[in-house]
């Protein structure tokens, strides 16, 4: 069984679903149903069986994009059930910004280092490497411009918010992990609320930067590790929902029961297992079928 979510433009979902079900059965798949979801009416939900011995299911996800080009889509192999765990990455993701990319302007730096940032996103450069590289470049730097680029640049994104409150209000645990920096992710984790942050450390002396990282990085694979601790402490078969952008969550959104690529690097949205290119983040909660009078803003 295969169960499809998917948000699109409602004036040309009609005629884009009969096209897309004659072309998902053509794949090996058997429609067994399709319609709006009682709780949100603009999510259409399509329960697909398969017919062939040997279904493609890429074949459907190819599908969807196609007869709907902008759509937040959920594909899953299981019941589509609220998480019992939530790992998100932050930058690009819960905030609109690179922090590191912003921090780099007050050192007059920014194009510099967002080219390396952009690469690293798109799996181009080794993700360790590349952060080494663009601390080191801002050695010297003073810390005041951490907390003035916080004031001043960084912003969560839209939904990021109700998003957060309102899983936790449904019993999931929320965790903020990322390959930037408690100095930036504590104060983001406090203000959209995340009960526990993973995040690598600047290294600061005599009021400056000293262009290190301090401790290990916390790359790909302590993502990964990150959300697998979490859900073995939760228990065995809990459900778990981790959502990137870039290249390095790719680990991580695939060892989630459920990984959405929210506004993401072709690579990390090819490896997840839907994504939101139409909606903000709270059309997350609409895939799980979560009604907007149950949303904590």
């Amino acid at each position: 069984m295969l169960i499809a979510r998917l948000i699109a433009e409602q004036e040309t979902l009609g005629d884009n679903l009969a096209l897309a079900m004659e072309q998902i059965e053509d794949a090996g798949w058997e429609v067994a149903g399709a319609g709006m979801l009682d709780a949100c009416d603009d999510v259409l939900e399509l329960e697909l069986i398969e017919e062939a011995a040997s279904p493609d299911a890429d074949a459907v996800r190819r599908v969807l994009e196609q007869c709907f080009p902008v759509c937040d889509l959920l594909l899953s192999r299981e019941a589509i059930e609220v998480p019992r765990l939530f790992v998100s990455d932050m930058d690009s993701t819960m905030i609109g910004q690179e922090c590191i990319d912003e921090l780099a302007d007050f050192a007059g730096l920014k194009e510099r280092i967002a080219a390396i940032t952009e690469r690293a996103m798109r799996g181009e450069l080794d993700f360790s490497a590349a952060l080494n590289e663009r601390v080191g470049l801002l050695k010297g730097l003073s810390e005041s411009a951490i907390a003035q680029c916080l004031e001043e640049r960084i912003r969560p994104m839209e939904g990021a918010r109700t998003l957060v409150a309102t899983l936790k209000a449904k019993g999931c645990r929320t965790v903020l992990v990322t390959g930037g920096f408690h100095a930036f992710a504590d104060p983001v984790a406090q203000q959209l609320g995340f009960e526990h942050v993973v995040a690598n450390r600047l290294g600061v002396h005599g009021g400056v930067l000293t262009g290190e990282v301090v401790g290990g990085i916390v790359d790909s694979s302590v993502k990964r590790q990150v959300l697998l601790d979490e859900a073995a402490r939760l228990g065995a078969g809990v459900g778990s929902l981790a959502t990137g952008d870039g290249a390095n969550d790719i680990p991580m959104l695939q060892a989630a029961s459920h990984g959405i690529a929210y506004r993401a690097k072709p690579k990390a949205r090819a490896a997840a297992d839907g994504w939101i290119e139409r909606g903000d983040l709270t059309a997350i909660l609409s895939l799980y079928g979560i009604a907007r009078e149950d949303w904590v803003s």
